[in-house]
């Protein structure tokens, strides 16, 4: 499964060996921007079990102290990818029907 030490290296896949510095840029990590301001509405899905669960509350609250739109999802007992490992479960169907819709208002029918 995703834990810490394949998120260090998907992260130094990425950014190279600005990982672990205050190099990496915002555009590959927007929370680390000062300013969240002019960002557009965003949609965070995670599971309460997810290894990033924390660092997607601490993100929505901040694009929403900025003015921008922010929906957040948190699903009960979902892992990271729980929706890719158990498709046909019924967290994972609340979680494509809970997405599909946040992009039908964003996009429109």
């Amino acid at each position: 499964m995703w834990n810490r030490q394949s998120n260090l290296i998907g992260w130094q896949s990425c950014v190279g060996d600005a990982a672990g510095t205050d190099r990496v840029s915002p555009y590959a990590a927007p929370a680390r921007a000062d300013s969240l301001a002019g960002l557009p509405p965003a949609y965070l899905p995670v599971g309460d079990l997810d290894l990033f669960i924390d660092e997607d509350i601490e993100y929505a609250q901040r694009l929403q102290q900025a003015d921008v739109p922010a929906e957040l999802h948190v699903y009960p007992g979902g892992i990271h990818g729980f929706d890719l490992l158990a498709p046909a479960s019924r967290l994972a169907q609340r979680f494509v029907r809970d997405r599909d819709e946040a992009l039908r208002r964003a996009f429109g029918q």
